[in-house]
C-alpha cells in the first residue's frame, strides 16, 4: 500500500507538471498540457486505480496551492477523476463464463462511449460556469473570445473589433461561439482516447498490463449508443442551455462513430496487399480535406444496422466484433 501511495504522489506530480507547463505560452507546453492525464492513467493501470485516484487528488491539491483553490476543482473534474475513471474501467472484469476460464474485460467500445460522455460533461460543467442560461453563457463566451483577439492584435475596448480578412467579426464571433463548445468536447474526447492507448501501451511495455491486448480494429459500440446519438440531436434543437449541452453531447457522440468507423477499415483492410498505403491513405485524406470524416461516421452509423465486420468475419472464420 505505501509503494502505490508514493507512485500515486510521483504520478500526480508529473500530472501537475504537465498541466502547469501551458503557463510558459509555448505551443509544445500545448501538446504537454493535453498530456495531463496520462501520468494518470499509467498509474491506474499499471498498479490500482487506487493509485490513479490518489494521482489525481493530489495532483489538484498542487495546482491548488501554487496557482490557487479554483485550480482543485478546475483539474480535478475535467482531467484528473476523467482519467482515473477510464484507467478503472479498462482494467475492469467480470468472472469467465467461457469454457477456458477467461474474465471478460471490460469492452473497448463501451470505454469510447464513457470517454465521449465525459468529454461532453466536462465541457458543459464549463458551460454552467460561464453562464446558467443561454444568453449569459454566449455573452461570457464572446467576451472572453473578443479579449484574447483584442490581445493579439493589440486594440483596446473601446475600439471597434476588426479581423484581419474579414468583413464581418460579428459574424465570425457569432460562428465561435456556436461552434467551439462541440468542438472542445470532442477534442476532449480524442485525447482521453489517445492518452488512455499510450497509458496502455506503455503498462504493456513495462509488462504490468494485467489485461490481454484487445484487437482494437474489431472495436464496435453497442446499438443503445446510436439510439443515444438520435436523442442528443433531437435535444439540441431545444432552446437554451438544453439544446447546447445536448449539442455538445451529439457532437461527441458522433466522434465516437467517427472512431468505429477507423476500426471498421483497419478490419476490413486486414490482409489486404498495399495495407498500409490505403490506411494511410484514408488518414492522409481525412487530414488534408475534413470532409471524408463523414464517411468514416457513416461506416460507423451503418455497422449498428448491417454488421459489416460480422459479415466480414463469418466469411473468415474469425471472432465478431467486441462490443
Amino acid at each position: 500500500m505505501v509503494q502505490i501511495f508514493l507512485l500515486g504522489l510521483a504520478a500526480g506530480a508529473a500530472a501537475a507538471l504537465l498541466f502547469a507547463s501551458v503557463a510558459s505560452g509555448s505551443m509544445f507546453s500545448v501538446l504537454l498540457f493535453y498530456l495531463a492525464p496520462l501520468p494518470i492513467m499509467i498509474a491506474a493501470i499499471g498498479w490500482s486505480h487506487v493509485a490513479g485516484l490518489i494521482a489525481s487528488v493530489s495532483a489538484a491539491a498542487a495546482l491548488a496551492g501554487i496557482f490557487g483553490t479554483a485550480f482543485f476543482l478546475a483539474f480535478l473534474l475535467g482531467v484528473g477523476l476523467p482519467a482515473w475513471w477510464l484507467g478503472y474501467l479498462a482494467l475492469l472484469a467480470r468472472p469467465a463464463r467461457n469454457p477456458a476460464g477467461d474474465p471478460e474485460w471490460y469492452p473497448p467500445g463501451r470505454l469510447i462511449i464513457w470517454a465521449a460522455v465525459l468529454g461532453a460533461a466536462v465541457v458543459s460543467t464549463g458551460i454552467l460556469n460561464l453562464g446558467t442560461d443561454a444568453d449569459t453563457f454566449r455573452s461570457a463566451l464572446r467576451r472572453a473570445f473578443e479579449r484574447i483577439i483584442r490581445a493579439q492584435m493589440g486594440t483596446s475596448a473601446d475600439q471597434p473589433l476588426e479581423i484581419p480578412g474579414v468583413a464581418d467579426a460579428s459574424r465570425v464571433m457569432d460562428l465561435m461561439v456556436a461552434v467551439i463548445p462541440p468542438a472542445a468536447a470532442v477534442l476532449a474526447t480524442v485525447t482521453s482516447l489517445v492518452n488512455l492507448w499510450l497509458a496502455a501501451r506503455v503498462v504493456k511495455v513495462s509488462g504490468r498490463l494485467k489485461r490481454p491486448w484487445p484487437d482494437l480494429a474489431a472495436t464496435a459500440v453497442p446499438r443503445l449508443a446510436f439510439a443515444a446519438l438520435i436523442a442528443a440531436v433531437a435535444a439540441s434543437f431545444l432552446p437554451g442551455l438544453i439544446g447546447i449541452m445536448a449539442g455538445v453531447l451529439a457532437a461527441t457522440l458522433l466522434m465516437v462513430f467517427v472512431i468505429v468507423g477507423f476500426a471498421i477499415v483497419h478490419k476490413i483492410t486486414d490482409g489486404i496487399g498495399g495495407r498500409g498505403f490505403i490506411l494511410a491513405g484514408v488518414y492522409a485524406a481525412v487530414a488534408a480535406f475534413g470532409w471524408p470524416v463523414l464517411v468514416m461516421m457513416l461506416l460507423g452509423v451503418a455497422e449498428s444496422f448491417v454488421d459489416l465486420r460480422g459479415r466480414l468475419a463469418a466469411r473468415r472464420g474469425l471472432p465478431p466484433p467486441i462490443t
